[in-house]
């Protein structure tokens, strides 16, 4: 059986070591070179005029290392510049003919290329993983009949209307310009003076004060291409369709007060997690789900499809599930692949259309704007990891950094010296052809009154949450406008709060110390219309016909599985080998991932002698990087944790943040030891003792299941009132 990917890495580290030659590719030495492939013969000294004299203008190797080192960075995005990325395929279930013309979308039997980049939006490329934020969710396909990206986010909707306003919502999301504060966090004034007089944010802010804002791992969220697009089929009929992609393992968060611990500890939990996961064999997976609606029901809607503020509810149009993602390599190098790759919401192939969305109208042309200056010029496509597979013959030449060396004296069409050539496709020979929309209307600088409705879907999310979930979003509003300290602002977004739910900002006001106004201030609307007409200002509510829908709630997610989660246990000398063993093997068979955590780093013996090895201590590996935790028995073991700080902090922590925690009966003077003690069951069950994920069990085999099916269900939020306790 080969070795897993990261095993062979390391094993052909260590000959090379070894064996200290150089290595061979293609049976020729590998020599360093400069980069005209000249031999260098000392990389260690400049060459200088005598050993202590000065260095020497004619050095051509160290002025062409320093040169290049010197202009090794490139602009980092302006948004989503903290990513992570990976490769994998995607595959279709059936053939989508009567909906789209797209091949991929119709040939069940190949597997198409994808190159997938996770991102955050606000923050540099050196901030946390674990701020609250919109996460990026960029699909590029590599298609025979060219590049189709899905350029979308883990949220379906988005703060603004019109591309427009795309600069102001990004500038004052950013750190202030006066002192360059607060990084990657929305928690500050400038952001919250912009959406307090932008209601039609109001959906988009019950998402990013969700739970979603703060994913356990990318592998666990959810993807949406957020506008409205068309499919067209061979006979040139289009319909409506929302893309969508559903993770098999379930939506999943961390707490807000783990996000901030984890930040702290492992700024880069995501990537890390991903690139673990990946390399271990543990393939992310997706399901491409599409909503599709016929172009005779565009109006059949109490929204307007082309609002990028809007969702369509899954109890209208149900999601149906047409193709599977499957991520399977890491990035061979995280600048060439992952910071170099260009997405672009103009990437379409035949079949698949735009629609008159005017966020997605302006990121038409943002998007080759912006990859003009971060990659230095107009042949970004040629750089490797955004080649397509298909075939590139057109009369584009030269421009910075032209890979590509074209041959003939022909550069125009059309052309009879050349043959002809290229030649234009036909439809019928795969030839892109947009979709024939009849368009016949004024030019005017408007925003349809069908957009103006800004809180009834807002309102809908907000009734879809659990209570656990309606209590994050109450919680995160008061975090963030704690942080304002313009107390206008506080008073305005009370207001547009009231308009989504009056209790709702009522509780958020209570955590302000201040009142909720009886009206919100008029205008609300600061941005549409901008004449100032007060009839034009008048808020549209409407209520969406659905009292709930579930699809928004994280509490129905699939909760069936232990695949990928990390368990800690907790071990000391002493412990019961046994008791290690038998859960080990459990949870490992359910695909969890467990990890010993020990005083110390090295070797832990057991009670029979048995040694383990401990690659993590409670120095370097917390609770908030594990979905649960397990105290195998030993008395001597348990006697040593007792005494330990870090092991009850770490159980406290467990408990704090609702996670399943486990342990052996004889594990009970450490747990007496925790701020929960007095919450543990009393173990006079034959069965094991729970208490809201607690389990307590002398049989390690009788604890394991209930403990798995714990750990599925991913957190005890009943805990929630109670765990706002030092730990």
């Amino acid at each position: 059986m080969a070795l897993p990917r990261k095993e062979t890495r390391n094993k052909n580290i260590n000959k090379k070591i070894e064996n200290l030659k150089p290595d061979t590719e293609d049976g020729k030495d590998e020599f360093l070179t400069t980069n005209q492939g000249v031999r260098i013969n000392d990389n260690q000294n400049s060459l200088k005029s005598g050993d202590r004299g000065p260095s020497l203008l004619e050095d051509f190797i160290l002025r062409e290392k320093i040169t290049h080192f010197d202009h090794e960075r490139i602009p980092e995005r302006v948004v989503h510049a903290r990513g992570s990325a990976a490769h994998g395929v995607f595959k279709v279930y059936k053939p989508l003919a009567q909906f789209t013309k797209a091949k991929f979308l119709n040939d069940t039997k190949t597997e198409t290329p994808v190159f997938v980049r996770f991102s955050t939006v606000a923050g540099s490329r050196g901030s946390s993983d674990l701020a609250r934020d919109v996460r990026g969710f960029a699909v590029k396909l590599y298609t025979e009949e060219g590049n189709f990206d899905i350029v979308g986010n883990n949220m379906p909707v988005f703060f603004i209307q019109d591309a427009m306003k795309f600069p102001d919502l990004i500038h004052a999301v950013k750190p202030e310009p006066h002192n360059e504060i607060p990084q990657a966090a929305s928690a500050h004034d400038t952001f919250w003076d912009f959406i307090s007089l932008m209601p039609e944010a109001m959906h988009m802010v019950m998402w990013v004060m969700s739970d979603r804002a703060i994913p356990r791992s990318l592998r666990m969220m959810e993807g949406f291409g957020v506008h409205t697009f068309r499919l067209v089929n061979d006979e040139g009929k289009s319909c409506f369709v929302k893309f969508h992609w559903k993770p098999l393992l379930g939506v999943h968060s961390v707490a807000w007060d783990e996000a901030l611990n984890i930040s702290g500890r492992d700024p880069d939990f995501h990537r890390r997690d991903l690139y673990e996961a990946i390399e271990s064999g543990n393939f992310p997976e997706w399901e491409l789900g599409v909503q599709i609606v016929p172009e005779k029901d565009e109006h059949a809607f109490e929204f307007d499809l082309l609002d990028p503020t809007k969702l369509i509810p899954e109890e209208i149009v149900p999601v149906q599930r047409v193709g599977k993602l499957t991520l399977n390599r890491n990035p061979d190098n995280f600048f060439s692949e992952t910071e170099q790759v260009a997405f672009h919401v103009g990437n379409i192939v035949p079949g698949i259309d735009f629609t008159n969305d005017p966020l997605m109208q302006g990121r038409l042309f943002s998007y080759t704007d912006t990859q003009l200056i971060r990659l230095g010029g107009p042949n970004f496509h040629e750089i490797p990891i955004n080649r397509p597979v298909a075939p590139v013959h057109n009369n584009q030449r030269d421009g910075f950094m032209r890979q590509t060396i074209n041959k003939g004296q022909v550069s125009y069409e059309p052309n009879s010296l050349g043959g002809g050539c290229p030649f234009q496709a036909k439809m019928d020979q795969g030839g892109f052809s947009s979709f024939a929309q009849r368009i016949d209307a004024k030019k005017v600088r408007e925003r349809s009154s069908s957009f103006m409705d800004h809180f009834s879907q807002a309102k809908l999310f907000f009734n879809s949450q659990s209570e656990p979930e309606k209590n994050h979003i109450i919680d995160a509003l008061r975090f963030e406008l704690g942080k304002v300290e313009t107390l206008a602002i506080r008073q305005r977004m009370l207001g547009l709060l009231s308009q989504v739910d009056r209790d709702l900002a009522q509780q958020v006001a209570t955590g302000l110390g201040m009142p909720v106004p009886k009206a919100p201030e008029k205008p609300m609307n600061h941005s549409v219309p901008a004449d100032g007409s007060p009839n034009r200002y008048k808020s549209v509510v409407k209520e969406s016909g659905l009292p709930v829908s579930q699809a928004l709630s994280m509490a129905g997610t699939i909760k069936n599985s232990i695949a990928t989660r990390k368990v800690a246990f907790l071990v000391a000398d002493g412990v019961d080998a046994a008791t290690v063993t038998s859960m080990k093997k459990a949870l490992e068979s359910g695909g969890a991932v467990v990890e010993l955590i020990a005083p110390r780093l090295g070797e832990v013996n057991a009670s029979n002698k048995t040694a383990f090895n401990i690659k993590k201590s409670f120095l370097t590996g917390a609770s908030v990087f594990y979905d649960a935790v397990y105290v195998p028995g030993g008395a001597v073991s348990i006697k040593t944790l007792a005494g330990e700080p870090d092991a009850v902090h770490f159980l406290n922590e467990a408990y704090k943040h609702c996670k399943a925690i486990a342990a052996s009966e004889d594990a009970r003077p450490l747990l007496k030891a925790t701020y929960f003690g007095a919450a543990l069951p009393d173990g006079k069950s034959k069965d094991s003792a729970s208490s809201a994920g607690l389990f307590i069990q002398a049989d390690t085999a009788r604890l394991a299941k209930p403990f798995i099916d714990a750990i599925a269900q991913h957190r005890f939020w009943e805990r929630e009132k109670i765990r706002k306790v030092p730990a």
